[in-house]
């Protein structure tokens, strides 16, 4: 009779499929969300190239002799960066606002030839736009718990005031 049940391969399917069906279901799952943080990633260190790409093109007359930035302009390279236009569009990510995005302006007093000749010993304006973004998670998305990461960029260009 012992012998009999040892043979018996009945259910062996079934059993095989609830054994794995946990690790399957895990691996699948974690191929999403690393697919998710990617592309997260990406559109945040894209937005931030742009950001400070638009910051670099803008007037010099936009940055003041101590390098601050213009209201007008921190407000249009935030709302480029997060949403990729100018004004009225809506954020690439969820949860992703104005006020997560940094905009600043430094002089590097080594460059006072060419187009920065003007500027003289004050150097040249480099504009940096950074963002330090908290997303939701898949996982917390889809079951309610408090799960979140961390995204971060910066990016640097040249004032060239065209």
């Amino acid at each position: 009779m012992v012998r009999r049940f040892l043979l018996n391969t009945a259910g062996a399917a079934a059993t095989e499929m609830v054994l794995m069906l946990p690790v399957v279901l895990a691996l699948v799952f974690a191929t999403f969300e690393g697919a998710y943080f990617l592309w997260s990633e990406h559109i945040v260190i894209k937005g931030v190239r742009d950001g400070a790409r638009y910051g670099g093109r803008s007037d010099f007359n936009l940055y003041t002799g101590d390098c601050t930035v213009d209201a007008g302009l921190t407000t249009n390279i935030q709302e480029l960066t997060r949403t990729g236009r100018l004004t009225g569009g809506t954020s690439r990510l969820r949860d992703w606002v104005n006020s997560d995005v940094t905009v600043e302006c430094a002089r590097v007093t080594s460059v006072q030839t060419g187009l920065y000749k003007s500027f003289g010993t004050a150097g040249a304006p480099v504009v940096t736009v950074s963002t330090v973004f908290t997303y939701q998670t898949l996982f917390g998305r889809f079951t309610g718990f408090d799960s979140t990461l961390t995204l971060r960029a910066r990016a640097q260009a040249a004032v060239m005031g065209l």
